[in-house]
C-alpha cells in the first residue's frame, strides 16, 4: 500500500467540497439546528443517567440506546473475541469521544494524557491520574494500576493524536506497551454524512455540537485477537506489531509519521495562511503567475513521490523530524543523499530544530537516536589537540552512525546481514 502524505491523514476543512453535497447540506441546516436544540436537552438527561446508575450491563444498554437518539450509532464486530481477562485495550484514535464509545460496549478506563484533572476531565469520562512529568512515569503508574486486583481494564491510544481514520495510522508510541505483556487491539471506524468525523484544531465542545447537529454518526468497533509480547520484543517492536495488525484490519497504511510531525504541520499551516492572505489583499497588488504553474497537473504525482521518499528516510532515521527530512529532500531529491546529509549534519540539525537561538546541548546522535552504539572519542572533555585527532573523532562518529542506520535498515526489511556486507 502506498504511503500517504502527512496532510492526507488529517481533515482541516469541515465544509463539503462537492457543490451538490454542499447544497444538500445547506438544505438540511434548518433541520440540523432543530435536532441540535432537542438533542442538547436529551444529552443532559443522558449525562445524569450515566452518573446516577452504577457501572453495569444495564447502564451501558440504557446509555447506548439514549446515545442512538443523539445520533451516535454504535456497532461492534467479533464481540466473542473480547477477552475479559485482558488488562489493556489498544485502539486507533479518530474522534475526541472514542473512549466514550468503547465504554458503551465494555467497562474500561482511559487516563487523561494532556490536560489538568478536574470536573471537565471527570465529566468527559477520563480517569484522573494527576500531573505526570513524563510518559515513562505514567507508564509505571498504569503498570501498578493493572497489577491491582479488581481494577477495570485500560483503554489507550498509542497514536496520542486523532487522524481522519481513512488513510493511515500515526506511529505508535512505545510507552503504552510497557504497561502489560498482552494487549487486545480494537479497530475503530467512524463515518458520518456531509462533514468529516473530526476536524483538526477544533475543541471537544465544538465537535460535540457538530455531532448533535449531524443526523447520525456511525461508530463501528472491531475486536481483534489478544496479542502477547514475545520475549525478544522490545516495547517499540511490540508497538510496531500491533500497529501493523490494526492497519491491515482497517485497510489503511501504517506510517512513521509521529505526533510531533502533526504538531509541526499545524504550526506551519498557522504561519503560512496569514502570510498568504495578507499578500493577496495588498492594495493595488496584481496576481502573480506561479513560476511552476506548468507543473500543476503533476503536483499530485510529485506529492506521492515525495511522501514515498520521506517514508524511506523515516525507516532508517525514524527520530528525525518530518520537516527536516522534507526540506533536505527538496534540495537533494535523493533518498541516499538525504540520509548521508542527516547523518553527517547531526549537530546542525539539532541547532536548526531549536530555532538557531538559545543554548543547545551538543550531542552526536541524529535528532535523539538513543540506540546503543560504540562510544565516540574524544568527548567534549578530551577535545583533540591536533586537527588529525579531531578528524579521526569525526570519522569514528560517522562510522558509528552509519553502522546504526545500516542495522536498522537490515532489521526493518529482514535482510541477511552477511549478504548485505558482501555487496
Amino acid at each position: 500500500m502506498a504511503t500517504p502524505g502527512i496532510e492526507q491523514l488529517f481533515d482541516f476543512q469541515r465544509w463539503p467540497r462537492d457543490g451538490l453535497l454542499l447544497f444538500v447540506f445547506l438544505l438540511y441546516a434548518p433541520v440540523g439546528l432543530c435536532l441540535l436544540l432537542l438533542r442538547i436537552f436529551i444529552g443532559v438527561h443522558v449525562f445524569l443517567v450515566s452518573c446516577a446508575l452504577p457501572d453495569s450491563l444495564v447502564r451501558r444498554f440504557i446509555v447506548r440506546v439514549m446515545c442512538s437518539v443523539l445520533g451516535m450509532c454504535v456497532k461492534q464486530s467479533n464481540p466473542r473475541l473480547r477477552d475479559r481477562n485482558v488488562k489493556l485495550y489498544i485502539s486507533n484514535h479518530v474522534t475526541q469521544f472514542d473512549h466514550n464509545i468503547i465504554n458503551l460496549l465494555t467497562s474500561c478506563n482511559t487516563p487523561m494524557l494532556d490536560g489538568s484533572p478536574g470536573f471537565v476531565c471527570w465529566a468527559r469520562g477520563f480517569m484522573e491520574l494527576g500531573m505526570m512529568s513524563s510518559r515513562s512515569e505514567m507508564a509505571e503508574c498504569l503498570k501498578q494500576y493493572c497489577t491491582t486486583e479488581g481494577n477495570l481494564p485500560l483503554l489507550l491510544f498509542p497514536e496520542e493524536e486523532t487522524t481522519n481514520g481513512r488513510t493511515g495510522l500515526l506511529k505508535f508510541s512505545s510507552w503504552p506497551f510497557a504497561v502489560t505483556d498482552s494487549v487486545q487491539p480494537v479497530a475503530l471506524i467512524v463515518k458520518r454524512p456531509f462533514i468529516p468525523a473530526n476536524t483538526e484544531e477544533s475543541s471537544w465542545i465544538l465537535e460535540l455540537l457538530w455531532t448533535l447537529f449531524i443526523p447520525f454518526t456511525v461508530y463501528q468497533v472491531r475486536w481483534l485477537p489478544v496479542v502477547p509480547r514475545q520475549d525478544s520484543h522490545t516495547n517499540q517492536e511490540f508497538a510496531n506489531k500491533v500497529q501493523e495488525m490494526l492497519s491491515k484490519e482497517l485497510g489503511i497504511a501504517s506510517t512513521q509519521i509521529t505526533r510531533s510531525d502533526k504538531a509541526e504541520l499545524i504550526k506551519r499551516k498557522r504561519h503560512v495562511a496569514p502570510q498568504t492572505t495578507n499578500s493577496n489583499q495588498s492594495v493595488g497588488a496584481r496576481p502573480r503567475a506561479s513560476p511552476v504553474s506548468f507543473m500543476a497537473p503533476n503536483s499530485g504525482v510529485e506529492d506521492v513521490r515525495m511522501a514515498q521518499m520521506i517514508q524511506q528516510v523515516k525507516e532508517v532515521l525514524p527520530d528525525v523530524p518530518f520537516s527536516i527530512i522534507k526540506r533536505d529532500l527538496g534540495r537533494t531529491n535523493c533518498v541516499d543523499t538525504t540520509i548521508t546529509n542527516l547523518l553527517e549534519g547531526a549537530e546542525e540539525l539539532v541547532l536548526d530544530s531549536a530555532g538557531g537561538s538559545g543554548s543547545v546541548p551538543a550531542r552526536s546522535p541524529v535528532s535523539g537516536i538513543t540506540a546503543p552504539r560504540p562510544p565516540v572519542k574524544p568527548t567534549s572533555k578530551t577535545f583533540g589537540k591536533s586537527p588529525a585527532d579531531r578528524h579521526m573523532s569525526l570519522q569514528e562518529r560517522k562510522e558509528a552512525l552509519y553502522d546504526y542506520a545500516r542495522r536498522r535498515y537490515i532489521e526493518k526489511h529482514g535482510l541477511n546481514q552477511d549478504t548485505d556486507k558482501a555487496h
